[in-house]
């Protein structure tokens, strides 16, 4: 049977999220989602509540943050019928790239996306597993301003609403998180 939005069980999403102390380095708390993904029903749950937060927005693309973005983006794009784009680690993609350089919450970093990603104009929906300090969110948005693609929506699973990552991310795109700790 298809799940309906009604039928969307985000407190047994947010229970099976299990908690890693100390990883990747001593002091993080890690909100593991291999336990949603491992369980048939509750990942398409998933899917199917950013599917019914996207569904009218006329999304072309999907783009997703490595590497749990990858998982919840591409199965995502694959429902609303668009394309998926991946936001890699420097050094992962092949061919022409643009790049940015962040700070996140224990240390620095570079993403980047293929310079030929997305059309100018093209409505694309990014997408992530957990907003921290913003800095992965913000600088993929970054990215995606540099192709001038039209941001209509960042989504993800999880926001550690204490770290007030949204505060980064641009006031005038629609952003949504599905669980909040």
């Amino acid at each position: 049977m298809p799940t309906t939005q009604e039928h969307i069980a985000v407190d047994k999403i947010k229970a099976a999220i299990r908690e890693i102390p100390d990883f990747p380095k001593p002091g993080i708390l890690f909100k593991d989602i291999t336990p949603v993904l491992k369980d048939p029903v509750l990942l398409n749950q998933v899917v199917d509540y950013f599917y019914y937060q996207l569904k009218d927005k006329k999304i072309q693309y999907v783009a997703g943050i490595e590497s749990r973005g990858f998982i919840l983006g591409a199965a995502l794009a694959y429902k609303l019928g668009a394309g998926f784009i991946p936001i890699r680690k420097k050094g992962k993609l092949p061919g022409l790239v643009e790049q940015h350089e962040y700070d996140l919450e224990y240390g620095t970093d570079t993403i980047e996306i293929h310079a030929d990603a997305v059309e100018p104009g093209a409505r694309v929906a990014l997408i992530d597993d957990l907003l921290a300090t913003g800095g992965t969110a913000a600088a993929s948005c970054k990215l995606l301003e540099k192709l001038k693609a039209e941001l209509v929506s960042i989504q993800f699973l999880i926001e550690l609403e204490f770290l007030h990552g949204r505060e980064q991310l641009p006031t005038l795109v629609h952003t949504h998180a599905m669980i909040q700790f």
